[in-house]
C-alpha cells in the first residue's frame, strides 16, 4: 500500500485573526527605529501574505501549518525579525539568534557546534529552521521538550550558554527590562502590538511569526516539481520524473519518494514532501543503540548547505547520511517502527555507491535558490 504525505488532511477547527496588529494605523513618528532599523514602519514587508507555489496550497499541506492559532502578520514578523538579529539581547550584547541561525544557510550553521555569549561550544548542533511552519508534531527542539515554536522562541535566550539570559541573570524579566531601555523597542511594541508593553507573551509570539515566515520553497526541485504536480494523482506527482533534474538527480528522487515496499526507501514517509518536515508521527532513527529519547529533525531543505548532519554532528556528508539508514540504524525504544523490518533486526537496501550518491545527488537539489538574498531575511539593523 502506498503513502504519500498529501493525503494527510486533519480536521481543521475555524481559526480567527487576532486583534490589534495590522488594522492600526502606524504613527508617522518611531525615531529610534528610524535611527537604529532600515525598516520603513509605514510599509512593512510582506510576511503574513507570501506568493506561495501550487503544491504548497495543497489542503494536505494548509493543515500542516503550525501557526494556524496565531497566524503570521506583517507586523508581528516584522518585530520578530529585530529580535531575531539583535545581539543585545544576549547578557553581553555578543550573540543573536542569527549568530547561529544563518541566513545564508537554511538558518542553520556550518559550526559542528555553534558557540554561545561568553564562546563555549554548545553541547548539540544547531538546527535549521526552513519549513518549522510545517512541522505539526508535538514538540520543538532536538529533543522535543518545547511543545510549541512559541515557547520554543525563548529558550535559547535563557540558556547559560547561548544567550546567558538563566536565572543568575535574572531571566526573561531581567531582558525586558533591558529592552525598554533600548529605545527603538517600546516603539517596535507599540507599532506591533498597540502598546509599548513588552511582554513574554508578545515576544514570543514575535519571534514564532518570524520563524513561520522562513519558508524555502523555491529550489530546482520545486521549480521543477511545480511542471509536474497534479492536485488531483494520489501521489500529487511525486512519483514523476521532474523536468529540471538530471537523470541521476531523478534517481535519486525515485529511490527518496517511492514507499519501501514498492523498491524504494520510503525517505517521504517521514521527510514529507514538497515543504520536507518531518511527519508528525516520526520518531528517532537510531544513532545510538538503546536510544530512549524521540529525537525532531529539522526540514531536509538546505541540508546541502550545513553539514556536518544530526544533532551530535557525526556524519559529515549527505553520502554518509543516506549510508546510514543501509544498515547502521540501532535498535532502541524510540526507533521509527519505519525503520525496522517485518522481521526485525536492521533494514537493510543493498545500496550501490551509485544509488547512494544519487539520492545524495537529490538532497542538494532542494536548496532554495532565494532564501539566501531575500531583504526579509536579512539584519534590519544600521549598527
Amino acid at each position: 500500500m502506498r503513502w504519500f504525505p498529501f493525503l494527510v488532511l486533519p480536521i481543521l477547527g475555524a481559526c480567527a485573526t487576532p486583534p490589534g496588529m495590522d488594522d492600526a494605523t502606524p504613527s508617522a513618528d518611531f525615531p529610534a527605529v528610524a535611527e537604529w532599523t532600515t525598516l520603513d514602519l509605514g510599509h512593512p514587508d510582506n510576511y503574513a501574505d507570501p506568493s506561495l507555489p501550487a503544491p504548497y496550497r495543497d489542503p494536505a499541506v494548509t493543515a500542516l501549518d503550525s501557526g494556524r492559532h496565531d497566524p503570521i502578520t506583517d507586523r508581528g514578523a516584522t518585530l520578530g525579525r529585530v529580535l531575531f538579529f539583535d545581539p543585545r539581547l544576549s547578557v553581553n550584547d555578543r550573540v543573536s539568534c542569527a549568530s547561529c541561525h544563518l541566513p545564508s544557510h537554511g538558518f542553520g550553521d556550518t559550526a559542528a557546534f555553534s558557540v554561545g555569549h561568553a564562546g563555549t561550544p554548545l553541547a548539540i548542533r544547531t538546527m535549521r529552521l526552513v519549513n518549522a511552519r510545517w512541522y505539526a508534531g508535538p514538540g520543538f527542539l532536538w529533543d522535543r521538550r518545547a511543545p510549541t515554536l512559541e515557547a520554543q522562541a525563548t529558550q535559547p535566550i535563557v540558556h547559560p550558554l547561548e544567550m546567558g539570559w538563566d536565572p543568575a541573570h535574572g531571566g526573561l524579566d531581567a531582558l525586558r527590562q533591558k529592552m525598554t531601555r533600548l529605545p527603538y523597542y517600546p516603539e517596535l511594541f507599540r507599532w506591533a502590538w498597540g502598546s509599548d508593553a513588552i511582554t513574554t507573551d508578545r515576544l514570543r509570539r514575535a519571534l514564532a511569526m518570524y520563524v513561520r515566515s522562513i519558508v524555502a520553497v523555491d529550489s530546482r526541485w520545486d521549480r521543477g516539481y511545480a511542471q509536474v504536480y497534479d492536485p488531483d494523482a494520489p501521489d500529487r506527482g511525486l512519483l514523476r520524473d521532474v523536468p529540471t533534474l538530471t537523470t541521476e538527480e531523478n534517481r535519486g528522487r525515485a529511490l527518496f519518494m517511492t514507499p519501501i515496499a514498492e523498491g524504494g526507501l520510503g525517505c517521504a514517509g517521514c521527510h514529507l514532501p514538497p515543504t520536507f518536515a518531518l511527519a508528525a508521527d516520526a520518531r528517532s532513527n537510531g544513532l545510538r543503540a538503546g536510544e530512549t529519547t524521540v529525537f525532531k529533525a529539522p526540514s531536509l531543505k538546505d541540508a546541502a548547505r550545513t553539514p556536518p548532519y544530526m544533532h551530535s554532528a557525526m556524519l559529515t556528508s549527505l553520502t554518509l547520511v543516506v549510508a546510514f539508514y543501509d544498515g547502521f540504524t540501532q535498535p532502541g525504544p524510540s526507533l521509527d517502527p519505519r525503520l525496522v523490518p517485518p522481521g526485525g533486526g536492521q533494514l537493510r537496501f543493498g545500496l550501490s555507491a551509485a544509488d547512494r550518491e544519487a539520492v545524495a545527488a537529490f538532497l542538494r537539489t532542494l536548496d532554495d535558490l532565494s532564501l539566501p538574498d531575500d531583504p526579509r531575511f536579512q539584519s534590519p539593523f544600521r549598527r
